[in-house]
């Protein structure tokens, strides 16, 4: 292992995205892009976007393991009764890896970030499509 294999392996995937700055400017291009998608755009009609974004830094933070706590509702409460389908979730999952990659977020952090997608999967969709 070289040692700059060994100072990657000792940050955390929030410092090695570029903390904080770097998760806002992926979560700001992330609602860019759902909000202009014509599937997508009717699930945030009346949504405060503000407090999205805020919710998501948050969440995508504390994923990384950043110094954030997760301050909003359980991901099943938040999605309770917007009829998210498996077509829709799969293209908010598209959008936000494509943000990912684009900011040059390393393949291993992008992974195990969806894995916990997939894993919270049940708890956003709606059982029928």
């Amino acid at each position: 292992m070289t040692e700059v294999e060994t100072v990657q392996d000792e940050q955390s995937p929030y410092v090695r995205v570029g903390g904080g700055a770097a998760v806002r400017v992926v979560v700001d291009r992330f609602y860019e892009l759902v909000i202009g998608d014509p599937t997508l755009a009717p699930y945030f009609v009346d949504s405060d976007l503000t407090n999205l974004k805020r919710h998501q830094v948050q969440l995508i933070s504390h994923l990384l393991g950043g110094p954030v706590t997760y301050a909003g509702r359980e991901l099943r409460d938040a999605h309770a009764g917007l009829a998210i389908t498996p077509e829709a979730y799969g293209r908010v999952v598209e959008h936000l890896v494509g943000v990912l990659v684009d900011a040059g977020v390393p393949d291993d952090i992008i992974a195990s970030l969806g894995g916990t997608l997939e894993a919270v999967q049940p708890d956003i969709v709606s059982q029928q499509s």
